[in-house]
C-alpha cells in the first residue's frame, strides 16, 4: 500500500529471464484505488533496459507506471481540494480581495464575506515521460463560493483550468520520490453568477493562491514517496 488511497501491484508479469551476466525481472507496477484493483484504460507497452552494466542495480519505471498512478488518485478525488478562509496561507480570501479586482463581485456582495475555493479535476490528467521527471497536465475547475454568515454558501463563479506542471523524480531510503513545479497555467470563466468579467484580472491572484497552496500540499504528499519493490 502506498497510501490511504492507493496500492501497487509489483507481482512479476513473467517469469524470470536469467542470463550469465544478469537476470531480468519484469514486474507489473501498476497503481490502483485502495481496495478497489480496477482496470485502468491503459495498455503497458514493452520496455527496454539500457545496454549498461557498471552497476549492481537497475530499475526503470515506463511512463505505464505514472499513467496508472494518475488514474488511481483521479479516481480517489486526490486532485480535488477546497481551500477555505482558515486554510489559505498568506492573507484571507473573502469577497472584499475579488471585488477590487472584479468590480461585479464588488456590487455583488458589499458586506465582505469569506470565500471558499473549490478545486475539482474533470479529466484523468495526462501524464508525459522525460529523462528525470515527466509533465502532468491538469485539466479541472475552480468554483468560487462566497460563505454567507449563516454558514450557507453563494456560488459566485467558475473557471475552468488547465494547468501545466513538472514533477522532478529521485530515490531516496528506498522510496520513489518526487517534486512538483507549475509551470504554466490557464484560466476561462465556465459560468457566472455576478455578470460576466473578464478573467485575465484575476490569474495573478489564482495563480497566487495555488502556489502558495496547492503546491505545498502536493508536494508534502509527494515527499512521501512511492515505496519500491
Amino acid at each position: 500500500q502506498i497510501d490511504d488511497l492507493t496500492e501497487v501491484d509489483y507481482s512479476l508479469s513473467s517469469s524470470p529471464a536469467v542470463f550469465q551476466q544478469f537476470i531480468d525481472l519484469d514486474l507489473k507496477g501498476v497503481v490502483f484505488p485502495a481496495g478497489n484493483y480496477t482496470d485502468s484504460p491503459y495498455v503497458a507497452a514493452s520496455l527496454t533496459m539500457p545496454d549498461q552494466s557498471d552497476s549492481m542495480l537497475y530499475l526503470a519505471f515506463s511512463e505505464y507506471f505514472f499513467q496508472t498512478s494518475s488514474f488511481a488518485y483521479y479516481t480517489a478525488g486526490a486532485f480535488n481540494m477546497t481551500i477555505a478562509e482558515e486554510t489559505c496561507s498568506y492573507f484571507n480570501v473573502n469577497t472584499e480581495i475579488f471585488g477590487s479586482i472584479i468590480p461585479e463581485v464588488a456590487k455583488y456582495s458589499v458586506t465582505p464575506y469569506p470565500v471558499m475555493l473549490k478545486l475539482m479535476s474533470t479529466e484523468i490528467p495526462m501524464i508525459s515521460l522525460q529523462k528525470d521527471s515527466f509533465t502532468v497536465q491538469i485539466q479541472g475547475s475552480m468554483e468560487v463560493l462566497a460563505v454567507l454568515p449563516d454558514s450557507t454558501i453563494q456560488s459566485l463563479f467558475t473557471l475552468n483550468i488547465v494547468a501545466n506542471t513538472s514533477i522532478s523524480l529521485n530515490i531516496f531510503d528506498q522510496k520513489l520520490m518526487g517534486s512538483l513545479c507549475l509551470n504554466r497555467i490557464q484560466f476561462s470563466l465556465a459560468h457566472s453568477n455576478v455578470d460576466s468579467f473578464e478573467v485575465l484580472l484575476l490569474e495573478n491572484i489564482l495563480s497566487y493562491i495555488l502556489q502558495t497552496n496547492v503546491i505545498p500540499s502536493a508536494n508534502a504528499k509527494l515527499s512521501k514517496g512511492f515505496p519500491l519493490p
